[in-house]
């Protein structure tokens, strides 16, 4: 199926707040893969823009501010996502590979929090 079919596909589900499962790893590693190479694609883009936008220490803050926030709501929506497969028994190497996701998201969100304050310290120290 291709691409733009399946987002296609996926967007009207998501408008129901249907999401679709894959039941094997062929096609978990087919969307990985066309999720990296949007992402890369997509990336090129963005360092160019960031680079003619970015000039000074306060204009990289509001960008990094809208990342730990999207960062910090889709962290606490695993959190729940780990809750119900603790909840339902799930098999122990999924609830570890959560926890993983979820701690790994929590540092990500500090590490975020204190890129931002250093954009304030440094604006403010000049």
């Amino acid at each position: 199926m291709s691409l733009a079919r399946r987002s296609l596909m996926e967007a009207a589900a998501a408008r129901f707040g249907w999401r679709r499962a894959y039941g094997d790893t062929t096609a978990v590693d087919e969307l990985l893969t066309e999720q990296t190479e949007i992402a890369y694609t997509e990336a090129a883009d963005h360092a160019a823009l960031a680079t003619a936008k970015n000039d000074d220490v306060l204009s990289v803050q509001p960008g990094v501010l809208d990342v730990r926030g999207r960062v910090l709501a889709d962290v606490l929506y695993l959190e729940g996502v780990l809750a119900g497969a603790r909840n339902r028994g799930l098999p122990p190497e999924l609830i570890e590979g959560l926890e993983d996701a979820v701690d790994h998201g929590h540092e990500l969100t500090v590490l975020l929090a204190d890129t931002v304050r250093t954009t304030a310290a440094l604006h403010a120290a000049s």
